[in-house]
């Protein structure tokens, strides 16, 4: 059975952000983020998290195919409507089509791991993706850590 892990960075120290993503043996971080350069970001600004990953032998994409866009992400930002952002973001993957990206991952890394900025899946995008996916893997089981 597959699994998919999911992971933000917000609230955690580096240590315990490596210790779970070891700990659950993530093998590759997904950045789906679509400003992954903030400053705000700390150790998960881009080109960072990729350089502590490396050490740590997790590999890393940014797939900015997986994030909202501009549009959705500022409106939400602005009025915290999670399910108006919602209702227009499940629309946008199953435009994009994201189940092949997922075959794609899911096909190349043994325990990959979405990753977002917020401290918890339940109103962050990961983990409609998660869910998108799971509805077109068979066995997919969701992991957030």
């Amino acid at each position: 059975m597959p699994t998919l892990f999911t992971i933000g960075f917000t609230k955690k120290p580096l240590a315990q952000f490596i210790g779970r993503l070891q700990a659950a043996g993530v093998d590759a971080i997904v950045d789906t983020r679509l400003r992954p350069l903030s400053q705000l970001a700390g150790f998960a600004k881009k080109d960072d998290l990729a350089f502590i990953l490396e050490l740590c032998q997790i590999a890393y994409e940014h797939r900015p195919d997986l994030a909202p866009t501009d549009e959705i992400l500022d409106t939400y930002r602005q009025d915290k409507d999670w399910a108006a952002y919602e209702a227009r973001f499940r629309p946008l993957i199953q435009q994009r089509a994201i189940e092949s990206i997922g075959y794609e991952l899911l096909g190349r890394y043994r325990a990959p791991c979405l990753l977002c900025s917020e401290d918890t899946a339940d109103r962050c995008h990961r983990r409609l993706v998660a869910e998108y996916w799971a509805e077109h893997v068979p066995g997919l089981e969701i992991v957030h850590l």
